[in-house]
């Protein structure tokens, strides 16, 4: 499964891809929101991890773009913000799940199967 993490935190972002690949997914990191749209759009992922405080843009828009232009591939939400409206926000834009930080690296790697 290749999966598309979209983190501004480079630590974070190397450690999630570190354990993904080791679960057997091939896992490509971004650190910018326009960047994200860009790849999003273009590239075959079967999921993605989307940050939603992202430099260049934020990952809702990043992520009602996707939608708009057709790429359904399962999006989880992964982010700090843990706020019931956030969480509305997120499922509205198209969503398929929500994780909020700090995470356990096995329920990610979960999830991700679970969704595809």
């Amino acid at each position: 499964m290749r999966v598309l993490i979209v983190e501004d935190d480079a630590e974070l972002a190397r450690g999630l891809a570190e354990v993904l690949r080791e679960a057997g997914m091939v896992a490509e990191t971004c650190a910018d929101g326009r960047e994200a749209q860009v790849l999003g759009s273009v590239e075959p992922y079967a999921a993605a991890v989307l940050d939603l405080g992202l430099p260049g843009q934020d990952g809702l828009s990043v992520l009602k773009h996707w939608r708009e232009q057709g790429r359904n591939f399962p999006v989880l939400v992964l982010t700090a913000r843990g706020r019931w409206s956030d969480k509305l926000d997120a499922f509205q834009a198209g969503a398929d799940d929500y994780l909020t930080k700090p995470f356990l690296h096995d329920e990610v790697v979960t999830r991700l199967r679970v969704l595809h």
